[in-house]
């Protein structure tokens, strides 16, 4: 799949990591290369796809690497790139679907023999009946129970990815709305339903994060969790994250993200729950010590970015001089003090005109920014002017 991958590019950087993949595998036929050597070269591939704008070859490699790293079942990467394993598990899939189809109709024999009268409002009942009874069912691990092997655990994961696929799908209530839905979806745009399905994502992800903020037990850990692969939250000056968090050896990066010009930006992110975010001393309100050490550790980070800027530049075609970094931390909800969400707003403002590199934000005004952008977002999506009318003048 990796050989495979590489014809997939023309950008010789790309080829060259992907290359390197390669000779750590020991190539065909030979015994490849196992731990975190393979894993960080396939990783270096999906950022050297990033930074070359092919999202879709930078997933592949991200999966590739998820794979390497324990993280993923090899049947369901080869559900993703392998067309005759994908094939393979649609006709099982197939044959489950026509299977419980019989069982269905099985069913139905049984009531009507049962009950000749029988109504549609029967069978309802009936398969209604089977599907809570479904509940009850269990896979037990001890005693009596029924012991599943690697392969069986496969499958089953296999349909639990089907599942999330097929569980938010219409269920239309008769064979009209059925044929009606077939048409609508024949006939849709497929960069308009790409852009649908974006926002939904989006929606749930900021829903995520915004139950994580409003936890107050939340911690660094569960805030970049809800963060991770959502660049968009942080405006539309970001072109993606990157894969790679560590550059240096004594730094880890949060989440580094790529600007349009080729250069990195630094997220820093702190706990949400924050008493002394700012504090008012003797009349005056200022940033209390935790957004001071937060900013102080972005600044180190950005001192190493800068002296390693070459080393950088050169093993992982990223540009770190002069790189610019946002500390997100706190929540108005969680200041203590008395001092009103307005205040705290008013407070960082005044901090960040003084600042140069460095951008201090709070949680909220960072879910405040991502909800109206994503109401613009869904605004311009539900938009659907026609070709042939004339513009107005």
């Amino acid at each position: 799949m990796v050989q495979a991958a590489r014809e997939l590019t023309e950008h010789a950087r790309v080829r060259e990591r992907i290359d390197a993949v390669l000779r750590i595998m020991g190539g065909f036929g030979g015994t490849y290369g196992k731990g975190r050597p393979l894993v960080d070269a396939l990783e270096d591939v999906a950022q050297e796809a990033v930074l070359h704008g092919d999202i879709e070859l930078a997933q592949r490699f991200q999966r590739f690497a998820a794979y390497a790293g324990g993280e993923l079942f090899l049947d369901i990467l080869e559900m993703y790139y392998d067309e005759e394993a994908r094939q393979r598990s649609e006709e099982h899939m197939r044959r489950m679907t026509a299977m419980g189809a019989d069982r269905a109709v099985t069913a139905l024999d049984v009531l009507c023999r049962d009950k000749p009268d029988a109504t549609a409002a029967d069978a309802r009942d009936l398969f209604r009946g089977i599907a809570l009874s479904a509940g009850h069912l269990g896979l037990g691990t001890g005693e009596g129970g029924i012991r599943l092997s690697t392969k069986d655990m496969k499958w089953l994961q296999k349909y639990g990815h089907m599942e999330l696929l097929l569980r938010n799908l219409p269920r239309p209530a008769s064979v009209e709305t059925a044929r009606m839905m077939s048409d609508v979806l024949a006939d849709a745009d497929a960069g308009l339903l790409a852009q649908l399905l974006e926002l939904k994502a989006r929606r749930a992800g900021l829903v995520a994060l915004r139950a994580a903020v409003e936890n107050p037990d939340s911690s660094e850990s569960a805030l970049h969790a809800c963060l991770k692969n959502q660049e968009w939250i942080f405006g539309g000056a970001y072109v993606a994250e990157l894969v790679r968090r560590q550059y240096t050896p004594d730094t880890i990066l949060d989440i580094p993200l790529l600007r349009g010009d080729g250069s990195l930006h630094v997220v820093e992110l702190k706990r949400a729950n924050i008493k002394d975010l700012v504090i008012r001393r003797s009349g005056h309100l200022m940033l209390g010590a935790p957004p001071h050490h937060a900013v102080s550790q972005a600044q180190n980070y950005l001192r190493t970015m800068d002296e390693n800027r070459r080393t950088i530049l050169a093993d992982h075609g990223i540009d770190t001089r002069r790189a610019s970094a946002t500390v997100v931390i706190g929540h108005s909800r969680y200041v203590s003090g008395g001092i009103a969400p307005q205040e705290i707003a008013e407070t960082l403002r005044t901090y960040n005109t003084h600042a140069a590199r460095i951008e201090v934000i709070t949680y909220e005004t960072l879910l405040e920014s991502a909800a109206r952008m994503l109401a613009l977002s869904s605004a311009s999506a539900r938009q659907d002017p026609d070709p042939n009318e004339a513009p107005t003048a």
